[in-house]
């Protein structure tokens, strides 16, 4: 599946914080709440809800209501994307390392 340039970058963006990644790697656990998320960092709650946008903006998150609680979940689909768009690069590049690999043994074997 073909993923639009503005959303990836948009994702790549979001990820490029180390805070917004923590927080990835947090939800990659379960839901968590904003309170949740801010925990173990030293910054406002205003700033944590920023980095929440951040993230929900670049579909990497999503929210949901229960009751008075607003749980932030992961959008895996979202991260599959991102691992789709990288495995065609490296998928690419395996393949011209081992017809690297090929024409050096093939060297090789004529120098025998």
């Amino acid at each position: 599946m073909a993923v639009d340039d503005e959303r990836l970058d948009r994702a790549f963006m979001a990820l490029a914080d180390p805070v917004r990644r923590a927080m990835i790697a947090r939800l990659s656990r379960g839901e968590a709440t904003v309170n949740e998320l801010a925990e173990p960092f030293p910054i406002t709650k205003q700033a944590v809800s920023r980095h929440i946008q951040v993230l929900e903006a670049a579909g990497l998150i999503t929210r949901s209501r229960d009751g008075q609680r607003r749980p932030c979940h992961l959008n895996p689909a979202a991260l599959e994307d991102l691992t789709s768009w990288i495995d065609d690069y490296r998928l690419a590049a395996e393949r011209r390392f081992r017809r690297i690999d090929a024409i050096l043994e093939t060297v090789k074997e004529q120098q025998k």
